[in-house]
């Protein structure tokens, strides 16, 4: 069928399984040409199309509120209320968002892109039901891999003893973006594993259907007299599965008993992230669960990358090799994005050097803290998830003055993902609590040099920020330690000074080469504590002086120079450069900085017309 023509879900009532299951076919093609032009979530979601199709079947959107926990899976939730024919805007600048958005469609109730917010959110919506006595079903979908997180039991423990009648869909892929870790996933690996859902495969294919159903139904029966209570059981939840989560007929008939079911249910249902694209289908490393545009013949990306350059994860991650080697008392602590922080190289060099926890950034922290007792730790952790770690950095590690090296990854506008995304409120948040350092390299030599000071010289814990972008592999094993605060200064005989650190001084270094501009620039490595020195220098100078971040523009750098002026009662005519106070879009990095006056030409204009 013609997946454009798609306005909402209702069509799907008068389907047969046989053209549900051809539905499924159009779609995965669908969303294999679409993301191979655009980039997006491809694996997820194409490992949950007749799950989500099963679900627009059986319950009656937007009536019924589907909530897909971080929100990344819900490309085929878009497709079949309506959007198919935005899809070539997907992630775009003004386009279709990667995940759900209630401003998008009266189907979305609930916007993520965090994980594990899914049954705390259906949560209030039971609540908000129950209370005005209404008739409608809330449902979670749910990655096996969100259930790790503290959130998720939370949400579970409190459902489990309400008189509250939630259903929540485990889908159980045995991934997040990669494999899953901790104790939760032995025992989903074990049901997983079952003989009950062994024999419910083998059986659908080999045995009539009169039959298949009998043993089915038997197996319910016996199941709690065959020691094989869950946890979700213990959790006061009336547990279904593990079903095919790619058997139709299954996950209807499963989905019917869910919705009729006068109490809390979780169905289990075990899905293939992948399924139909082989490339996707056979990767256990995560590279398929986020992609950029690729030739879907081959799987190779379209975009190359650059000679001489590196993520700036690698260039981290490389650094840690090298001192791995050195120091025996040094740990690694990733709170499940092993592939994104670039540390699979080291996992597979290191593996008794390196503990993965899972989505558990509060936990990350809080057990870091506990070990910098008697080991370095570097605690690699996007800047929009440290979010959620906040209380374990104030009261476990800077109050009690424990060292550990943060690496702060997707530091500053991360493009695609969007709002939830975005490393833009790290300087903020952590800049006024006490007992920690925030810096930022602009290169490679930078960083090490950095990591060198945040090891060894660093009195307090230290959060070393690095973008999502590239820089040039250089390295000079020889350079210069850094001992102390400092801002580098680039005079140019300039009638005005410009302050930026990061990608940001990179490329206005750039800029102003090739234009010949006469502006001085400050490349400010260290954003907390400052190079007093040099900014004295600077309010000496007197010239017009601008700050350059792309972070909140409330609480950055250029906020601190301003209390700085304030309590040395110095004078000097200072200019932020940030963001403005709103939560800032998806889009590409430069058409970011475009909206918000951040690109280089509008960052030059300000400064000579001031």
């Amino acid at each position: 069928m013609n997946l454009l023509d798609i306005k909402d879900p209702q069509f799907l009532k008068d389907l047969s399984v046989k053209e549900l299951n051809e539905l499924s076919s159009d779609i995965r093609s669908f969303l294999i040409d679409e993301i191979s032009k655009t980039g997006g979530h491809l694996a997820s979601n194409l490992g949950v199309v007749e799950l989500t199709i099963a679900i627009h079947k059986v319950f009656n959107s937007p009536i019924d509120r589907i909530v897909f926990d971080v929100g990344h899976q819900s490309y085929v939730h878009k497709i079949l209320t309506g959007r198919a024919k935005d899809f070539s805007s997907l992630r775009q600048f003004n386009g279709l968002s990667g995940y759900q958005k209630v401003d998008e469609s009266v189907h979305d109730h609930w916007e993520a892109g965090h994980s594990s917010t899914a049954i705390s959110a259906i949560s209030g919506f039971e609540v908000l039901r129950s209370e005005k006595n209404e008739n409608y079903k809330n449902i979670a979908v749910v990655g096996d891999g969100s259930l790790n997180s503290g959130l998720s039991f939370e949400a579970l423990n409190f459902l489990g003893h309400s008189k509250l009648k939630p259903i929540i869909i485990l889908n159980d892929n045995d991934q997040s973006i990669s494999k899953n870790v901790g104790r939760l996933n032995k025992i989903l690996n074990k049901m997983r594993s079952s003989k009950f859902y062994a024999m419910a495969k083998k059986s659908r294919r080999r045995l009539p259907k009169f039959i298949y159903n009998l043993k089915v139904r038997t197996a319910n029966m016996i199941r709690g007299f065959a020691n094989n209570i869950t946890i979700f059981d213990e959790l006061g939840f009336s547990y279904y599965g593990p079903i095919d989560g790619h058997d139709m007929k299954t996950l209807l008939k499963f989905l019917e008993i869910a919705k009729n079911k006068n109490k809390p249910v979780v169905l289990h249902v075990v899905t293939t992230k992948g399924k139909g694209y082989k490339p996707a289908e056979e990767d256990q490393s995560g590279l398929w669960h986020g992609v950029g545009p690729f030739n879907k013949d081959t799987g190779l990306p379209i975009q190359k990358k650059e000679d001489n350059q590196a993520s700036w994860s690698n260039i981290v991650s490389d650094y840690m090799m090298h001192y791995a080697k050195k120091h025996d008392d040094f740990k690694i602590i990733v709170p499940a994005m092993i592939l994104g922080s670039g540390l699979s190289d080291f996992e597979e060099t290191y593996p008794d050097k390196l503990i993965d926890v899972g989505i558990c950034e509060s936990f990350s922290v809080c057990f870091s803290a506990a070990l910098s007792k008697d080991l370095q730790v570097f605690l690699p952790i996007y800047s929009s998830f440290l979010q959620r770690a906040y209380d374990q950095v104030v009261h476990d590690l800077t109050r009690q003055n424990l060292k550990i090296v943060m690496g702060i990854d997707r530091a500053g506008v991360v493009g695609g993902d969007g709002d939830t995304h975005q490393g833009i409120y790290d300087i903020a948040f952590l800049k006024h609590i006490p007992n920690i350092e925030i810096v930022q390299p602009s290169n490679a030599v930078e960083a090490w040099q950095l990591f060198d000071y945040a090891f060894h010289h660093a009195k307090h814990s230290i959060a070393i920020r690095y973008s999502r972008n590239s820089t040039k592999i250089y390295m000079n094993e020889n350079y210069e330690p850094i001992l102390k605060p400092l801002w580098k200064t680039y005079l140019n005989d300039g009638q005005y000074n410009l302050i930026a650190y990061g990608d940001n001084f990179v490329r206005m270094q750039k800029y102003i080469e090739e234009n010949q501009l006469k502006i001085n620039l400050y490349n400010a490595l260290f954003i907390k504590p400052m190079d007093l020195d040099t900014l004295n220098l600077i309010i000496k100078s007197q010239l017009p002086t601008f700050v350059l971040e792309d972070v909140t523009k409330i609480s950055g750098l250029g906020s601190s120079i301003l209390e700085y002026l304030s309590d040395t009662d110095q004078s000097l005519k200072v200019k932020i450069l940030a963001l403005p106070d709103v939560f800032i879009e998806h889009g590409s990095q430069k058409e970011i900085y475009k909206k918000y006056q951040l690109d280089e030409e509008s960052i030059i204009q300000t400064i000579l017309q001031s």
